[in-house]
């Protein structure tokens, strides 16, 4: 019960905080009649192609839920909506307020001059995105565990006891419920990324291409006609995109570790070394405390950054208000940790090698393995550290050797992070077993809402910047908002590495559960078995596929946005030439016609990703069985988490490559020079790797292993090897 007070307070007390920094920013000057109008087109643009979107992606989510009712139960088709209308809402409410924050932005900008003061409003309002993450996930987690969780406790059987029951005969549609809740986030994450990130890298690309190179026009320059779309994007790809996809990784991480509890205890509570049946359920409850904790924690860490007088470091800054949120949850679910585990005897069993504080010790590990990483990306992509510096460098001598040089650069930062990776895995292990590399994903994430506000508040400043040369503001608000900018290039990096790194930890878990996935539907233990044998032919072959997935999935949404950039390009150069007065400022151009071009790319494209995502673990797992797919996912998890590095970091170097040109950090080779353009080059090349690909992997591989995991029981009986009666012969 105790657990279900804090993760009703952390819900109250995040989405409270929400709501007020929503009104606060909403309250904030807007700045020029020039300024609105610019802002209210952007905003505009954003909420109909949002709402196209949600109208798309839940056409496609009623028909999968209604799906899982008929092929599983109709508990998990509810919870899959569950998960659906969190993740959406939390991605709508977080992009709203930011098509706000941006112009208030720049006005802060515009009349304080304040770096300082202008980072605070970004960052409050991207705050709102954050807070809206953590709060809508742990509701949604707070329904399903209070509604399916008491409705399937009253489900009695004569043998066992009521929490082996709840546990046991029906830890099957608990467990497949969570599952169904995890997927449905995870549907609309990937939607949310793949669209947003179609339609924003289509206007990107178009605009830079076009504007910058041929053109030799500013970047957000209103002569631009892809200018406004280029700004809609960053909102419907960076905010609303950015929002669900963490939100998606946070209940993926929360959701393993309560699968894997529920399936491999109930395993070991009939064993020689049995575990106490209140374990076992504070095992499951366990996981959920310790995010509430990190919610709460957050809330005081966004807190006290918008409070606080603020410096003109803005990197500082934003590192200060996530230190504070991760020490907050250290020192609190240590205590907690304590206090919940604190008179349990079969500790030992349970695999907890230091006793009551092991499972806390594991998920510090993840949260010392999340910094570590997102350390090695700022390493890799901001340009304040040699490998961006020499990318920049390079491209005085071509824009080839950007391209080369970017490459090198984002392939050799894959090591060190799976490094880490593997390191967490094996201490997290050591110290709680595998329920430990659970927890290690949870405390990655666990201060995922700071994690976020400091995230979404790149876009906004990005917008701010927009703004403010569409506006023809002072050229030193478009200074301020750079800075700003650039920073928030750097801290995307870093929630990518969280966002990769939590993904695979949170994989691995749903992995385990799977191979100790049940038989049959019976509750007989002897019908327990390790589905997973590496030397099967199956098993490998499903691991060779697995690896491709990754690769397909990457070519297909790179060529969404290719076809999409390059309608972009023919429409922006089509303009130029049938209205020259456009480049005089005599005529304005037809910014309706660049947002359409976007929104219908971006909405043609998203069906074939979402069914790579789902279709080959069932198309596997009816015809060749459950061998097959546990090596499909061990395939796609090793190749998707490198890729995912690969072109998150690459992107994220060659764009602050360009940065360090346009500063003037490559002497005599500033904006407009040849070097300037093979910059700009190289990073229209990363733009679909680190805000398309990159992002959309992690979703990916945590889409398969739920889908995997939510369909074990239906094509492990019901395959076409068992019909054919083969299945023996791959039996090693």
């Amino acid at each position: 019960m105790s657990g279900f007070i804090v993760m009703g307070a952390a819900v109250i007390v995040t989405l409270l905080f929400a709501a007020y920094n929503f009104k606060k920013v909403r309250k904030l000057d807007g700045g020029t009649e020039l300024m609105e109008e610019i802002a209210l087109s952007i905003r505009e643009g954003a909420n109909t192609f949002l709402l196209h979107e949600l109208k798309a992606m839940y056409k496609i989510a009623i028909l999968v839920a209604v799906l899982l009712g008929v092929l599983v139960n109709w508990y998990v088709g509810v919870a899959f909506i569950i998960g659906a209308v969190m993740s959406g809402t939390a991605g709508f409410v977080g992009m709203k307020i930011a098509t706000y924050a941006n112009v208030r932005v720049s006005n802060e900008a515009r009349t304080t001059k304040s770096l300082g003061k202008t980072l605070k409003v970004a960052f409050q309002g991207g705050s709102v995105m954050g807070l809206s993450v953590g709060g809508f996930a742990m509701l949604g987690l707070l329904i399903v565990f209070i509604v399916f969780g008491v409705l399937m406790g009253q489900m009695k059987t004569e043998n066992l006891t009521i929490i082996q029951n709840w546990i046991g005969i029906n830890y099957i549609p608990f467990t497949m419920t969570v599952a169904g809740y995890a997927l449905g986030c995870s549907l609309i994450a990937l939607f949310d990324r793949i669209g947003g990130g179609i339609y924003t890298k289509a206007a990107d690309m178009g605009a830079d291409l076009v504007g910058k190179t041929e053109a030799r026009i500013p970047e957000d320059d209103p002569r631009n006609p892809a200018t406004i779309a280029d700004n809609v994007g960053d909102n419907v790809g960076d905010v609303a995109g950015l929002g669900a996809d963490l939100l998606e990784s946070y209940v993926g991480a929360i959701i393993s570790s309560i699968t894997l509890a529920a399936y491999m205890f109930f395993v070991q509570s009939f064993g020689a070394k049995a575990i106490s049946e209140s374990l076992v359920q504070k095992l499951i409850i366990f996981p959920v405390l310790f995010a509430a904790i990190g919610l709460l924690s957050c809330a005081v860490g966004i807190f006290y950054l918008i409070k606080k007088k603020v410096s003109d470091k803005p990197h500082k800054e934003l590192n200060i208000s996530t230190w504070v949120s991760a020490a907050i949850t250290i020192i609190a679910t240590g205590i907690v940790t304590y206090f919940f585990f604190k008179g349990e005897t079969t500790l030992e069993n349970a695999g907890f090698t230091l006793g009551i504080l092991s499972p806390w010790i594991a998920a510090v590990m993840g949260i010392a393995s999340g910094v570590t990483i997102g350390m090695i990306a700022e390493y890799y992509t901001s340009y304040d550290f040699k490998p961006t510096q020499h990318i920049a460098q390079s491209s005085v001598q071509g824009t080839a050797l950007t391209i080369t040089t970017g490459l090198s650069n984002g392939m050799k930062s894959v090591l060190l992070p799976v490094f880490v990776l593997a390191v967490a895995v094996i201490s997290s292990f050591y110290f709680a077993g595998i329920y430990g590399v659970t927890m290690a994903a949870i405390g990655m994430l666990s201060f995922v809402s700071t994690t976020v506000s400091v995230d979404t508040y790149g876009p906004i400043a990005d917008n701010a910047g927009g703004i403010s040369e569409m506006a023809k503001l002072d050229p030193e608000v478009r200074k301020i908002t750079d800075k700003l900018d650039s920073v928030g290039n750097t801290t995307a990096a870093i929630g990518k590495g969280f966002a990769i790194g939590s993904a695979a930890l949170a994989a691995l878990s749903l992995l385990t559960s799977y191979l100790y996935s049940q038989v049959n539907g019976d509750v007989d233990i002897s019908q327990f078995r390790l589905i997973l044998n590496i030397i099967n032919p199956l098993t490998l072959a499903g691991a060779l596929v697995g690896g491709a997935i990754p690769f397909f999935f990457s070519g297909v949404l790179i060529d969404a946005v290719a076809k999409a950039a390059g309608k972009m390009v023919d429409e922006v150069r089509r303009q130029f030439r049938a209205f020259p007065g456009i480049l005089t400022g005599d005529d304005k151009p037809d910014y309706n016609q660049c947002i359409a071009i976007s929104s219908e790319g971006a909405l043609k494209e998203m069906a074939l990703p979402a069914a790579i995502a789902i279709l080959p673990p069932l198309i596997g797992g009816f015809i060749f069985g459950a061998e097959f797919v546990g090596g499909l996912l061990i395939g796609t998890l090793i190749s998707g988490i490198m890729l995912a590095l690969f072109t998150a970091n690459s992107g994220g170097s060659w764009d602050n490559a360009k940065k360090l040109v346009e500063t003037g950090g490559v002497e005599g080779h500033g904006k407009g020079s040849e070097t300037h353009d093979s910059t700009i080059i190289g990073d229209t090349v990363g733009d679909p790797l680190k805000d398309t690909v990159g992002p959309s992997l992690d979703i990916l591989i945590k889409i398969m292993s739920v889908v995997s995991l939510i369909g074990v029981s239906i094509f492990q009986k019901f395959n076409l090897l068992e019909l054919l009666g083969l299945a023996d012969l791959f039996n090693l």
